[in-house]
Order: C-alpha cells, then structure tokens, then sequence
C-alpha cells in the first residue's frame, strides 16, 4: 500500500510539474516523473503480458520524451528562450508534433497504445488512457500558436479513421477502450488550432465517460465480449447504465457525449473547413458501430452461444457511489451546456 501510494502521489505530482511550468526543462521532467511513476502500476500483476507492456510503454515514452527535449534545445539553440510559449522555429514545432504525438498515441505513432491497454489492468488502463494524456494535451494547448495546422489536421482525421476502423474487429474490451481513445484524441487535436478551450471541453468529457465505463467493468471483472454479454443476469442496472454510457462516449444526441462532438464541429463550421467537418464527422460513425455493438452486448439477456470462459456467477452485486456519480455525470450533462459554454 505504501508502495501504490508513492507512486500515485507521484503521477500527480509529475502532472502537476508539466502543466504548470514555464521551463521546457521543468515540463520534461515531470513527463519524466509521470512515466517512471505509471511503470510499476503496470507491471505489478507480473504477468508476462504486463512486464512485456510495461517495457514497450518505457521505450515509446523514454523516445517520445529525448524528442521532446531535442526540440525545445534546438529551439532555445536559434532562438535563445527556454519559454514553453515560445516555441517558434519551424524545425522544433515539427519535432514536438512528433513528439507530443508519439506520447498521446496519435497516429501514426499510435501502434503501443492498444498493446499496452491490453496488457495492464482496467484501473491502470483507466489512468493510461486519461490521467497520462493530461500533461501532454496542455503543452500541445500551450504551444497551439505556432504549430502546423496542417500537419495536426491530417494526424488527427487518420487518428479518427484509424481509431474507427481497427476498433471494428477486436473482442477484448480494453482494446476498444484504446481504439477509441484515439478516435478521441483525433477530435481533440483537430479543433486545437482554433479553439484550446474546446479541446479541454472534449478532454475533460471524454475522461469522464471513459472513468465511468472502466469502473464499471472493474465491479463486474469483465474483459472481454462474451464475458460482456453474461452482465445482465448479475447486475441489470449497471448493465443498462453501461449502455447508456457507451452511447454517450459514441456522441449520441441526448447524452453528455454530444456535446463537444457538436461544439467542435460547429466551430469547423464557423472556421470555413466544413469538408473537413463532414469528413471527421463522416469517419466517427465508424466508431458508432463498434460502441452499438458494446451497448448489445451489455444488455443482450442471454448470450447467443455457449461461451468457454468461467461463469461469474457470485459477484458483487452492490454499485458504489463513485460509480453511479460517473455514470450519471457522462449521460445526463447536455443540460448543462450553455453553463459550460459561458465560462470564459
């Protein structure tokens, strides 16, 4: 316990150092401090799956992060500022693209994340897939001004289409947690150019639908869709509110998950890029198909076929409050909007 407490006060720390520093040298070293933090919560089933996820996580990171400082000292190299806002030679913009996208898993350096995901437990996925992204998100939000509107367009429609395509065919639910957080990242990073402040929205919404489904898959140890499809016998509330959730994440009108699909594009709109709107809007039905099938899956009431994994049948049946607060906040926030829209 001692040991899980160091290293979670550390991952907030690490956190804390990056999005709240100045000093090129200060963000790296809480990227630093975040990735060494996340390794051993990892790694601590000592699964040959986990050790090896935990190996590839610190080659990608430890790579993405030499990138990272390479392009902030070439940048203070031509033009003498260590000021994370001051990035402006067009070599360093591009490397930090480059690396910032290798840490959040933006195609086309998105090809660790789903193995990783896959290899750790759902609460450490959890983390990964939002605590993780945090710091990197709010130097790409600090530098927005000077980087390649292009570049970021073009990662983040591929990142839509990939996060989509490959989300199709998977069966393990972390898998498609992962394919879809980059699906997510893709309409992150393609409103950041124009509208930080939007990007934040879709972070922050994102995170939380994405909390609420992981735990409730951690109150009913489900993995994998067969063993989705036997939740409804154990607990049919969790398993409606589930579907519920994932409708939200897919961005289905009445729900939480509408609205920064909606802002963003909107704002494309105003932006005069609506061929670029329709396209990303286009491939996100792509993930509709995938997040539909979850949502059967969850409240199918008997499974099509005999299945060959053990029947969980002693479960716990009770829903904890921090549970039932997520699900309801990632379904029921649209009311809300125009709240969230005025904060300046």
């Amino acid at each position: 316990p001692q040991a899980k407490l160091i290293f979670s006060m550390s991952l907030l720390l690490g956190t804390t150092i990056t999005i709240s520093s100045n000093h090129w040298m200060m963000a790296w070293t809480g990227l630093e401090v975040n990735t060494l933090a996340i390794l051993p919560l990892i790694s601590k089933s000592h699964h040959p799956r986990a050790i090896e996820a935990s190996t590839k996580y610190f080659l990608v990171q430890a790579t993405a992060s030499t990138l990272l400082l390479f392009s902030s000292a070439s940048n203070a190299w031509f033009t003498g500022q260590w000021d994370i806002t001051q990035l402006t030679h067009p070599v360093s913009c591009t490397l930090l693209t480059t690396a910032i996208s290798m840490k959040l898993g933006l195609v086309p350096f998105h090809f660790w994340f789903p193995e990783i995901l896959q290899g750790s437990s759902l609460m450490t996925s959890l983390l990964l897939a939002t605590i993780m992204k945090f710091p990197p998100t709010i130097l790409l939000l600090l530098t927005s001004p000077s980087l390649n509107p292009t570049l970021l367009s073009v990662m983040a429609i591929a990142s839509v289409a990939l996060g989509g395509w490959m989300g199709l065919n998977q069966t393990q639910i972390r898998k498609i947690m992962a394919f879809s957080s980059i699906s997510h990242l893709g309409w992150m990073i393609i409103i950041l150019i124009y509208s930080p402040k939007l990007t934040l929205i879709t972070f922050y919404i994102y995170s939380l639908t994405t909390a609420a489904i992981f735990f409730t898959l951690n109150s009913t140890n489900t993995l994998k869709l067969s063993t989705l499809m036997s939740m409804w016998s154990k607990i049919p509330t969790l398993a409606a509110a589930l579907m519920l959730t994932l409708l939200s994440l897919a961005g289905l009108p009445p729900l939480t998950g509408f609205l920064p699909k909606w802002l963003i594009i909107q704002e494309l709109t105003k932006q005069e890029l609506t061929t670029m709107a329709t396209t990303i809007a286009l491939l996100s039905l792509l993930g509709l198909f995938f997040y539909l099938r979850l949502a059967y899956c969850a409240t199918i009431t008997l499974p099509p076929n005999s299945t060959n994994h053990m029947k969980q049948w002693h479960t716990n049946k009770s829903i904890d409050m921090l549970t039932s607060i997520l699900i309801t906040l990632s379904t029921m926030l649209l009311p809300l909007s125009p709240t969230i829209l005025t904060i300046p």
